[in-house]
């Protein structure tokens, strides 16, 4: 019997790890950008289809958000059997002064 329940993947790269060259090419996809735009309130939201504004596949869905999750730009939690992502202000901030409130200003 196989188990259904949702896995969190790996955690995003630490600060010092994460590549500009890696968050400037997640950034570039326009879907993403759109996802960094809902999520940049700085609150989980789930990652199901209905949060994104998108007409997109479930499973291309989750590809945005695991590049955007490798890239270090979001993180994941579960609640219960759902998903929730959150978007790494303070870490990405860090790292990179000014360059995410100048994307997300620019979207």
């Amino acid at each position: 019997m196989g188990d259904d329940a949702p896995h969190l993947p790996p955690d995003p790269p630490a600060a010092e790890d994460m590549q500009l060259t890696d968050v400037l090419q997640a950034m570039a996809d326009p879907n993403r950008l759109q996802m960094l735009t809902v999520l940049g309130d700085d609150q989980w939201h789930s990652c199901g289809l209905d949060n994104w504004g998108l007409d997109l596949q479930k499973s291309t869905v989750s590809h945005h958000l695991r590049t955007l999750r490798e890239a270090g730009l979001v993180e994941y939690r579960l609640r219960g059997r759902n998903k929730d992502a959150r978007l790494r202000r303070d870490i990405v901030e860090s790292r990179f002064p000014g360059l995410l409130d100048g994307v997300l200003n620019s979207a």
